[in-house]
């Protein structure tokens, strides 16, 4: 099933964790992340935004201003938090995307509590970090249980155009994938 973008909504959680000025993955997440911010332009998604997220020095606050939820709440409470729960409601919010850090912990809990509320929810890959990396299959193994599929950012744009079936915009999409 295509994922609608305007049921959609895009969870920044601890974007930055993992990340250190010498790490070789830092270069391609930053690009990942360009590709992302016009994408949620792009579409009019939404995100939220959770903890610790200025990806490579970039302060994302100041990038995604415009349909942008900034959150300072403990992860592991958020489904608890009512502007949080309020929010998807009054979007009406059916997928969500998770981005962030870490897997194996904060991504984890709060992709299976999205599910156990009954929202469809994807990882987006590309814009996740693991503590350990030797976890990431088994995670991704137990998420993959409950319906909670990898995809990435690229896949994503690609899914939303095509759902909306609008030719110029599917045209937009494959030139910035180009």
């Amino acid at each position: 099933m295509f994922a609608d973008p305007r049921h959609s909504r895009v969870m920044l959680i601890n974007l930055s964790r993992g990340e250190t000025p010498t790490s070789a993955a830092v270069a391609a997440r930053h690009s990942t992340f360009s590709l992302l911010q016009t994408g949620l332009e792009m579409f009019a998604v939404a995100s939220t935004v959770i903890g610790e997220c200025q990806p490579n020095g970039i302060d994302i606050r100041q990038q995604l201003t415009h349909s942008m939820m900034q959150l300072d709440v403990d992860v592991l409470s958020i489904w608890r938090d009512r502007r949080f729960t309020d929010g998807l409601a009054s979007a009406q919010t059916g997928i969500i995307f998770y981005a962030g850090g870490w897997l194996e912990e904060e991504i984890f809990i709060a992709a299976l509590q999205a599910v156990e509320r009954g929202y469809d929810v994807r990882l987006l890959s590309d814009l996740i970090a693991a503590r350990v990396d030797a976890d990431r299959s088994l995670v991704l193994n137990r998420l993959a249980l409950h319906g909670i599929l990898p995809t990435t950012v690229r896949q994503m744009l690609l899914e939303w155009a095509v759902c909306l079936d609008d030719a110029l915009l599917k045209q937009k999409v494959q030139q910035l994938l180009s």
